[in-house]
C-alpha cells in the first residue's frame, strides 16, 4: 500500500524551464532590500479550476516496482484523483480532498481511508494538509512562509529562501522542528526545496525541473522526490502532457479488500 500512497503523495508535479542571464551576478550572503514583491508572488494561489495531467512514475525504495502510467486530475482547492497503471493493467487509484485520502491497490488488496496522517508519515513530516499537497504536486511552495522567518538572497540562478530560525509545526499534539531552504528561479519557479528535521534524522528534498507554461500557469514536467529517514525512497515524476478538461473521478474500494492501519 505505501508504494501506492507514495505516489498520490507525490504524485502531481511538473514543466520547461525559463532563464534569464544576470549582468551582474550576487552572492547568495547578501540579502535582498525590499522583497515583499517576491513573497507576494510565491504566496500566489494557483489560477486554474482543472488540471490533467499524464505522467511516467519511477520508484526505487529497494524493491522492484515497474514503471507507473498515471492519470493525475486536479480540482482546484477540492480534490486530487489519480489512477496508475503498469504493463496495462490498473494496479490502483487514490483521491485526496480537504478531509483526508483513500486509496487502494491491487498487488495487496489493501485499501486506506485516513486523515492527512497517513500522507505526513510517509513523507516524514507532519505539516502537510490539503492545500500544501495540492502545492507541492503543482510546485507552487507547499511548506508555510512567514517573511520574518526566511533570510532570502539571490545570485545568477535566482533567489534562495533560507530559514533564519528553526520552524516549529504541532500536529496532534507532537511538535517537530525544520530547518528549510528554497531555490527559486529568476521567473520565480521553486527549483529545489530541502527540508531537515532538527530532532531527528528525517529529510525531505524535492526538486522541479523543465518548468513550462500552460494556459494561466507554469508547471514542471520533472519532478525528483527523495525521502530520507531510516532508508532512503525516491519517486521520479515525467509529466508528459498537461489537459484542463474536466474528467469523471469514480472512486470505489472492490470487494474483499483489507483496510490497511496508520502505524
Amino acid at each position: 500500500m505505501k508504494k501506492y500512497i507514495l505516489l498520490l503523495l507525490t504524485a502531481v508535479l511538473m514543466m520547461s524551464c525559463k532563464t534569464n542571464t544576470a549582468t551582474n551576478p550576487v552572492g547568495t550572503s547578501n540579502p535582498v532590500v525590499g522583497n515583499t514583491a517576491f513573497f507576494t508572488k510565491i504566496k500566489e494561489n494557483p489560477n486554474f479550476q482543472q488540471l490533467k495531467i499524464n505522467s511516467k512514475v519511477n520508484i526505487e525504495n529497494g524493491s522492484f516496482i515497474p514503471t507507473l502510467d498515471a492519470t493525475i486530475y486536479i480540482e482546484n482547492g477540492q480534490k486530487v484523483w489519480m489512477n496508475m497503471i503498469a504493463v496495462f493493467l490498473n494496479v490502483g487509484r487514490g483521491i485526496a480532498t480537504p478531509d483526508g485520502i483513500k486509496g487502494y491497490e491491487k498487488w495487496n488488496k489493501t485499501y486506506i481511508e485516513s486523515d492527512f496522517t497517513y500522507l505526513n508519515k510517509l513523507l516524514n513530516v507532519n505539516f502537510i494538509d490539503f492545500n500544501s499537497l495540492q502545492n507541492l504536486l503543482i510546485g507552487k511552495t507547499f511548506i508555510p512562509v512567514n517573511d520574518k522567518d526566511f533570510n532570502l538572497t539571490k545570485n545568477a540562478q535566482g533567489y534562495r529562501l533560507t530559514s533564519s530560525k528553526n520552524l516549529k509545526f504541532e500536529n496532534n499534539g507532537e511538535v517537530s522542528e525544520y530547518s528549510v531552504m528554497m531555490d527559486y528561479s529568476t521567473d520565480f519557479d521553486l527549483t529545489q526545496v530541502h527540508l531537515e528535521d532538527k530532532n531527528k534524522t528525517n529529510q525531505l528534498e524535492i526538486s522541479y525541473s523543465n518548468w513550462t507554461g500552460f494556459e494561466n500557469i507554469r508547471l514542471p514536467k520533472n519532478v525528483k522526490i527523495i525521502i530520507k529517514g531510516t532508508k532512503t525512497s525516491q519517486i521520479l515524476l515525467e509529466n508528459t502532457r498537461f489537459e484542463s478538461s474536466k474528467m469523471d473521478t469514480p472512486y470505489s474500494v472492490p470487494n474483499n479488500y483489507m483496510k490497511t492501519e496508520i502505524k
